[in-house]
């Protein structure tokens, strides 16, 4: 299992990240695994990729620090993440959207 709430805050720490979201999907192979959704900063739109994310994330874990099972197998960069009445992240409504994703184009 992976916790969300940590994929957010390792994702978040790279510089280009303005925003995150991680949410499960379905996965044929595992029953679920991670998908992270990424607001650029303003100083990185339009050159943040996918790729870029996932080798953030898997610096820490050449580093022994979290599992492999945490790199993501897909990063969404998003212009926005949908957010509830009160301002949080609306993981409902992301995975209703994002659930049935094809393979990531980033």
């Amino acid at each position: 299992w992976i916790s969300s709430l940590d994929l957010e805050d390792i994702v978040s720490q790279h510089e280009g990240v303005a925003e995150v979201a991680a949410i499960g999907v379905p996965d044929e192979t595992w029953g679920e695994r991670p998908l992270v959704l990424v607001v650029p900063a303003p100083d990185h739109a339009g050159r943040l990729s996918g790729e870029s994310i996932r080798r953030h994330v898997q610096r820490l874990v050449d580093q022994g620090l979290i599992s492999r099972w945490v790199v993501p197998d897909r990063v969404l960069i998003v212009e926005a993440i949908e957010k509830t009445s009160v301002g949080k992240i609306d993981k409902k409504r992301l995975r209703e959207k994002y659930g049935a994703a094809g393979p990531d184009p980033s």
